[in-house]
């Protein structure tokens, strides 16, 4: 009886044992690839999925997008600059057959793509076009990475640069041109701006030339801004031309003026007569 009692309980824990080799359960982001004695048969999940144990195998592959951040890498531009550029790709199994079937890993398989294209693209592009055309270098690597992995049903989503690092004298001579154009666009803008103020003031100087009224007016609004001023003295420079239409023509009693007299006109020159000398007599 007792060997009975042992065989049953042996019998039953190596149906427990089987029973968890043959159920998986599977998340909405997993599916699984069945090997049935070495073929595939089938792509399952996700849920509760039934093996056979001891003849068939299954590998799990997730369908969430993977963020792959790419090692540093040193990179020669086209115009012979050495510099450290890393970068970060993002990509997704979209076959899952292919992604177990046509490659060992195909993480490491996409690393190691990203490395290459990083390395072969940016060697082409000089450091102007690394640091100011970073959009399009994006897309160049991620067409290239993408057109690798196909075969493998990854499919790269985006590839994006993160940081590029340059020698310390480059980055010095960039500064002093960084300077030397900033320069440059502060004397155009202050030479555009003396151009504009002088343009202007000669448009103001015509229409004031217009009305000689309108400069008696910039001349006491002048005044104003000086009377404002805590000041004991102010010289004021007052042309004649202001007063002029002040005083008039005539003075305040209302007769002209009397005309200044003139001065003498000068004696008429007598030639010299025939035989008289100009020079005064001798004496004897």
């Amino acid at each position: 009886m007792a060997v009975v009692v042992g065989i049953l309980v042996v019998i039953v824990l190596f149906l427990l044992i089987a029973l968890g080799l043959s159920v998986r359960v599977l998340r909405e982001y997993e599916r699984g690839v069945i090997f049935r004695l070495g073929r595939l048969i089938a792509t399952k999940g996700p849920g509760l999925i039934l093996l056979i144990p001891l003849i068939d195998r299954m590998v799990k592959v997730e369908l969430r997008t993977v963020t792959l951040s790419i090692p540093p890498q040193e990179v020669i531009t086209r115009d012979n600059v050495p510099c450290r550029v890393n970068a970060v790709a993002y990509f997704r199994v979209v076959d899952q057959n292919r992604a177990v079937v046509e490659v060992e890993n195909y993480l490491v398989a996409t690393s190691q793509i990203a490395q290459t294209a990083l390395r072969s693209v940016l060697g082409k592009a000089e450091l102007d076009q690394l640091l100011a055309d970073r959009e399009r270098l994006n897309e160049d690597l991620q067409k290239i990475i993408d057109e690798s992995t196909e075969p493998w049903g990854v499919k790269v989503t985006a590839v994006e640069i993160k940081d590029v690092e340059i020698p310390d004298q480059m980055q010095r001579a960039m500064a002093r041109q960084a300077e030397a154009e900033r320069e440059r666009r502060a004397k155009i803008i202050n030479s555009e701006g003396e151009f504009q103020a002088a343009q202007k003031l000669t448009d103001a100087a015509d229409i004031i030339s217009t009305n000689p009224a309108s400069l008696q007016l910039r001349y006491l609004q002048t005044l104003l801004e000086i009377g404002s001023n805590q000041n004991t003295t102010v010289v004021f420079p007052l042309p004649m031309d202001v007063l002029a239409p002040f005083l008039g023509e005539a003075s305040h009693d209302g007769h002209k003026p009397k005309p200044r007299p003139k001065a003498p006109a000068p004696a008429p020159e007598v030639p010299p007569v025939d035989g008289e000398s100009d020079l005064p007599p001798s004496r004897s």
